[in-house]
């Protein structure tokens, strides 16, 4: 496993932040990842000047192929005057967001909610121990973030300049296609030995949480899907279980309701032609579907009826795909905040 941008941005800031307040850069610092594990980062240059200090961690990403895999990421921190609280501003190399329907809104630098949180966290941890307020500017810098980005969707979805500063859990976990058909499988299997009634399949941790919570499931029957609904479907129309959930975003629902059984982003992408005439099927404004920048703006749009008009479809392919497998479905689609805007059954 490796640490995403987001988790080294996090460690930056926080040697950037005792060199405010002490003038040292330290050699090395540990942090709070989101789900409270603690990780430790060295710290490969720093600077400091009048109320203000950087840091740079180099972007280790363990056996993941990720274009940012060994970039240089620098933190910045500056005292603010009272009252000004933690701001973002992106750097040389860091994107700027321009268009609606990402979790940043436009003008905004693409560091997405987690990182911010991350990073307001911890400035606010280290500004009491040192009995400091917690007003700072916070500029992260990617040396040769603007190269790396037009390997990424970023020009697409019209971020700017750079890359995004990403991860929800801090971790990077490598992404070995076979590896992880192969896990699905034996969970599946694990379901079944266990006679489980009912399982889900999510293509992430919101999603899996959220339906998790509306069923009550136990953790065995949560199958970590990830972009992989082909290896679990085609799996399970030979080996059944009695019921099954699949959940996702809106994003990944709308290519499974099209068809794609293989959700990731290089293998497949949203039509919004079709996107625009389900919309227009559910009586609302299918030229500005069609328009939309991802399918997350198309449901800003629309509203949860688009949602429900995706898990609708997406069942459709589940299944299609299942053929005579005699088992009982339904999909459900999830917003960001974990909150299920549709199930179809």
């Amino acid at each position: 496993m490796g640490w995403t941008t987001g988790a080294c941005a996090t460690a930056a800031a926080k040697a950037a932040a005792v060199g405010v307040f002490t003038g040292e850069i330290p050699p090395s610092v540990a942090i709070t990842l989101p789900r409270g594990d603690m990780a430790e980062f060295i710290i490969h240059d720093g600077a400091l000047r009048a109320y203000a200090a950087s840091a740079t961690v180099i972007k280790d990403a363990g056996d993941d192929p990720d274009v940012t895999d060994k970039a240089a990421i620098t933190t910045e921190v500056t005292q603010a005057p009272p009252g000004h609280g933690i701001s973002f501003h992106a750097g040389e190399g860091v994107g700027i967001v321009t268009k609606p329907g990402l979790p940043i809104p436009p003008g905004e630098p693409a560091i997405n909610p987690v990182p911010r949180q991350m990073i307001a966290g911890t400035l606010h941890d280290a500004a009491a121990i040192y009995g400091e307020a917690s007003d700072f500017r916070v500029t992260i810098s990617v040396a040769g973030g603007a190269e790396l980005a037009k390997k990424t969707w970023n020009p697409r979805l019209g971020i700017e300049g750079g890359i995004s500063i990403l991860g929800t859990t801090g971790i990077v976990r490598p992404y070995s296609c076979s590896a992880w058909i192969a896990s699905i499988h034996r969970g599946i299997d694990v379901a079944r030995a266990a006679r489980l009634p009912h399982v889900m399949g999510a293509t992430g941790a919101t999603s899996e949480a959220a339906v998790r919570a509306h069923y009550d499931l136990p953790e065995i029957a949560c199958l970590d899907m990830g972009d992989f609904a082909g290896g679990l479907l085609k799996y399970l129309r030979t080996h059944p279980v009695p019921r099954l959930t699949l959940a996702g975003g809106i994003g990944k629902m709308t290519k499974l309701a099209q068809g794609a059984l293989d959700l990731h982003s290089r293998r497949s992408q949203v039509d919004f032609a079709r996107l625009a005439t389900w919309a227009g099927e559910i009586d609302a404004d299918g030229a500005a579907v069609g328009a939309a920048n991802t399918a997350l703006e198309a449901l800003e749009i629309c509203g949860p009826r688009l949602a429900g008009a995706v898990a609708e479809r997406a069942l459709k392919t589940v299944q299609e795909t299942l053929r005579d497998a005699r088992i009982e479905t339904e999909v459900a689609v999830v917003s960001r905040t974990g909150e299920i805007l549709a199930i179809a059954r």
